[in-house]
């Protein structure tokens, strides 16, 4: 559990990652956005690389919290899908800056600690959606004639695009809105 401070770093260092890129997110910028020495941003992580392992493992611990979620939430594999994806349209408006870390895994790929991160809750995120496809297919409320993994690379691929169009337009759409649209189009194309 990270204490208080520990928190504020995590929710700042994303904040620049957000404005400056992975190359902003310095020990000198993050201490004068928090007002604290660099020494002091020491005391509570070793490194930049520790502070990045953290920011990927509250994504994680997200994406295995809504995998759980999932596999008690009982209604079919479409409105399963439905849920979880308007939870992403409505949270990354909330809290926009996240949108720079979680897609932008390109960001890590230097430090092998760092893409292995990734790659673990892309996968985890990749089998909660192939898990939901494969069951509605085992229910016949899916359609069978796609494999999971090709209809959850497509869901997967669409959402990205919507939110990375969103964040590089500088949020000047209703993601939430457009969001409903994708969802009502990809229950089109997933339902049997």
């Amino acid at each position: 559990m990270l204490s208080e401070r520990q928190q504020q770093i995590i929710d700042e260092s994303i904040k620049i990652i957000d404005k400056k890129g992975i190359q902003g997110l310095t020990i000198k910028n993050l201490s004068k956005a928090i007002g604290i020495s660099e020494p002091g941003i020491y005391r509570h992580f070793e490194s930049k690389t520790e502070i990045l392992i953290n920011i990927l493992n509250n994504f994680k611990e997200m994406a295995l919290g809504l995998s759980s979620i999932m596999e008690t939430y009982n209604v079919s594999a479409i409105e399963k899908m439905r849920f979880m994806f308007s939870k992403l349209f409505e949270m990354f408006p909330e809290n926009p800056s996240i949108v720079s870390v979680i897609f932008s895994e390109e960001i890590f790929k230097n430090e092998e600690v760092l893409k292995n991160k990734i790659a673990e809750i892309l996968n985890l995120n990749t089998q909660t959606i192939e898990k939901i496809i494969a069951k509605g297919q085992a229910e016949k409320n899916v359609r069978e004639d796609i494999d999971e993994e090709s209809l959850a690379l497509l869901a997967m691929g669409s959402i990205r695009l919507l939110v990375k169009k969103w964040d590089l337009n500088n949020h000047n759409f209703d993601l939430s809105a457009e969001g409903e649209k994708l969802i009502n189009v990809l229950s089109k194309v997933l339902e049997k």
